[in-house]
């Protein structure tokens, strides 16, 4: 077991140097080879632990304390290797990412106030598109006011004929009946005029509220 254990520190000192290995950065150096060093000696520490885990129980009751405390202190520095291992990468992913963004940027070419261009193009096209609307429900507005123009035409001259024909009825002395007939006719007329008046008006309000 001793001599296991003394083989896994040592495995922990180098990585320990490894590492300080790519926090001086030199020119020559394979990052990615040390990387993979690295790995794999976290690697080996962590199949040691597991074999001292299994020692430990195997030895002296009165060394088990000890001996699961300095195995204990190895899981240790094997959890604490693999975190520093595990930021390393993340800051080379993000520097990378950095410095792809940093040389797309470069390289992408701009003219002169485009932005500016593409803005004022869609308010003038928003500006003409609420002038149609506008000019749209006013000529609705227009064509609305004229139906209604007519049909209070219409329902005066329904009214004259109505007082005419009854006129007519007094002068002719037409019965009852027909009389109650006509009336009614004339009042069906007039619920026509008031339920298209009324349609009318609720397709315009419609338009208008669709349109704006």
């Amino acid at each position: 077991m001793e001599t296991l254990y003394h083989q896994t520190n040592k495995l922990v000192q180098e990585t320990q140097h490894l590492f300080s290995q790519l926090e001086k950065k030199s020119p020559n150096l394979d990052l990615q080879a040390v990387e993979n060093d690295i790995q794999t000696k976290i690697g080996f520490i962590n199949s040691n632990c597991e074999r001292l885990d299994v020692l430990c129980l195997k030895g002296p009751v009165s060394q088990r304390q000890n001996a699961k405390m300095r195995v204990d202190q190895l899981k240790y520095d094997s959890r604490h290797l693999t975190a520093a291992l595990n930021s390393w990468r993340n800051q080379q992913l993000r520097r990378q990412r950095e410095e792809a963004e940093r040389e797309a940027l470069l390289h992408t070419q701009f003219t002169q106030n485009d932005h500016v261009d593409i803005l004022i193009d869609h308010n003038v096209q928003h500006n003409s598109s609420l002038r149609n609307a506008v000019h749209g429900v006013d000529d609705l507005i227009q064509h609305g006011s004229g139906i209604l123009d007519s049909l209070r035409s219409q329902r005066m001259t329904l009214k004259g004929a109505h007082k005419h024909l009854i006129d007519i009825g007094n002068t002719l002395g037409l019965s009852n009946t027909t009389m109650r007939l006509i009336e009614q006719r004339a009042r069906q007329d007039g619920f026509i005029l008031v339920a298209g008046i009324l349609f009318t008006c609720l397709v315009i309000i419609l338009v208008i509220v669709y349109l704006t």
